[in-house]
Order: structure tokens, then sequence, then C-alpha cells
């Protein structure tokens, strides 16, 4: 099928047959592999030195990488084209799920571990231009709260209800920088939330829990707008192919149930990383002041004691 005239168009029988058949985009294709060949030869090369690397970080951005593919290089990609609600899973998976399985994969770090040290001859090399983008400006505005959550929110809002979602969906083009946009928004917001990853902000777990709170609530009201709309209100989804036996305005309004119900997925898979990050924290904070005090014959308590003592007796 045609991507650039998806919306005009009736989906041909051998798609609509094979439902998710492999039916892939070759942009996300091509993305995917190279993804997993770079994590993979990272991970290779770490375990080559001796060094570990958790497995647990391995399977989150496999998984991260093959919901990109589900969504982008399968038949769901076809019925997206013209099924609002298929298309309202892509994006809900693009920009909300699959960044978080990428982001618990740890791939900055990796890459930091496993990029070798240019020497003082050769200047820059990869890893020391990763770490200038990590320091940089531009970074410490595209990462930042102030930037993210508008951000985050524009992109439903400002797409959706303005000509702009019409006018990318008309080109093959147009819709892969349409998703790529979501994935890449998805990334830079939940990235200083999950911590997993060096970055520019560092906030506490408090405040991470109330950058993810923050954009959630849109979400919601954003699916609960299409559901309540009277007429269909995207051009792209207002003629469904006769073939799919589908009514619009039933389509769009399942397209809002799909956004609004999603928002609760990723807040809850989040939020049970963050108390597991601040439980391992807080664990390693009782292991070093152990350690401390094993070290020092516990001169804070003995000083302490003494400071008790001090009191009794001056009470006498």
């Amino acid at each position: 099928m045609d991507h650039g005239h998806g919306m005009t168009s009736d989906l041909p029988p051998f798609t609509l047959e094979r439902g998710l058949a492999y039916s892939p985009d070759t942009f996300f294709l091509v993305g995917c592999l190279l993804a997993l060949a770079l994590y993979g030869w990272g991970v290779l090369r770490l375990r080559r030195r001796g060094d570990a690397w958790p497995v647990g970080r391995v399977v989150f951005f496999t998984l991260g990488v093959l919901s990109v593919a589900l969504v982008m290089c399968t038949g769901l990609n076809d019925y997206g084209m013209v099924m609002f609600s298929v298309h309202m899973v892509q994006h809900m998976v693009i920009s909300m799920l699959s960044p978080i399985l990428l982001l618990l994969g740890a791939p900055v770090t990796l890459a930091l571990r496993a990029l070798p040290v240019a020497g003082r001859s050769r200047g820059k090399g990869p890893r020391e231009l990763l770490l200038w983008l990590l320091h940089s400006r531009y970074m410490r505005v595209i990462t930042h709260p102030a930037f993210t959550i508008p951000l985050f929110i524009a992109s439903l809002y400002a797409l959706y209800f303005t000509p702009v979602f019409d006018f990318l969906m008309g080109s093959t083009t147009g819709h892969i920088v349409m998703m790529v946009h979501f994935l890449a928004v998805g990334v830079v917001f939940f990235w200083p939330i999950m911590g997993v990853d060096p970055g520019p902000h560092r906030p506490g777990y408090v405040m991470r829990m109330l950058e993810l709170f923050a954009g959630m609530p849109f979400h919601a009201f954003f699916g609960i707008a299409l559901m309540m709309g009277s007429e269909p209100m995207v051009g792209t989804y207002a003629n469904p192919p006769a073939s799919l036996g589908i009514d619009a305005l039933a389509d769009q309004n399942a397209a809002g149930g799909i956004a609004w119900a999603f928002s609760e997925i990723p807040s809850v898979v989040v939020l049970v990383a963050l108390l597991y990050q601040w439980y391992r924290s807080e664990q390693r904070v009782a292991k070093r002041a152990d350690r401390a005090a094993d070290r020092d014959g516990d001169k804070e308590l003995a000083a302490y004691n003494a400071y008790l003592a001090s009191l009794q007796v001056r009470g006498r």
C-alpha cells in the first residue's frame, strides 16, 4: 500500500487478509536492526574485557526496539494509515512505552563505557563527542521540564487539532517524520524522569514523580476530547475504506479511549521503576554508612553517646 495515499485509497485485499503480516517500513526496520546491532556490540565489548553488564538492561532495550518494530514494521502500520484507532495505538506505544523500555536499557551509559577513549593525538572521538553533547547547553534546554512538558502536550493538541497532521499523513516522508518526532519527544520527556542514564538534569525522586504526573492528565483530556467529538476531527480518517466496514466517528471514539487509557500504563511502569530506584539508592546509602562506621569504629555513635552523657551530667 502506498502510504502517501493512505487517506483516500482502500487497503488492498492482501493486507486485510494477512493482518499483522510482515509489512516493514524500511526506515524503521533499518533503524531497529542498527540499534540492536550497536547495543549488542557495546555489550560484547564490555564482556570481552571482563566487565559486567546487567542482563535486565539488555532485555529492556531489546523489548523497546521490538515495540517500535511491532507498530512500524508489521501490518499495524498499514492499518494505522486508514484507521484512527490503530494509529493511536502506534502513537501511544512509540511515544510512551518504547522510550521507557529503551531508557531502562541505559544505552548512553553503555556507549560511554564501551566506546574507546580517544588519544591526545587523535583529538575528539565518538565518546568525547557524546560527553560534549551531554554537557552542552542544547541538551540542558531540551531535557529541562520547562521544555519537555509543554512539548509533550503540544505533540498531541497542536498536531491533531490543526492541519499539520493531515499534511504529514499525506506522504511517506511526513509519516516517518511524525513517528520519529513521537519517539524523540517520548525519550526527552522520560529521560530525566527515569534517571538511568547520565544527563544534564538529575532531579530528586519526588520531583521526578511530579514531572511524570504533570504531563499525564493532558493525555487523558485529549482522549476525552476525541471520545466526546460529535463529528470526525481529523480529515485523514474522516472517510475510512468501505472494505473495513467501520464508522469514522466510532473509530475516533475508540482512538480517544486508547489515548485516555494508555496514559495510565506508562505512569504505573515509571512509578514502579522510580520506587525501585529510590529503594536501591537508600540501600546503597545505608551500606556506605555501615562501611564508614566499621572503618572509624562507630566514632559518630560514640560521640553522640558522650554528648548524651554530658547532658545528663549537666542536668544533675
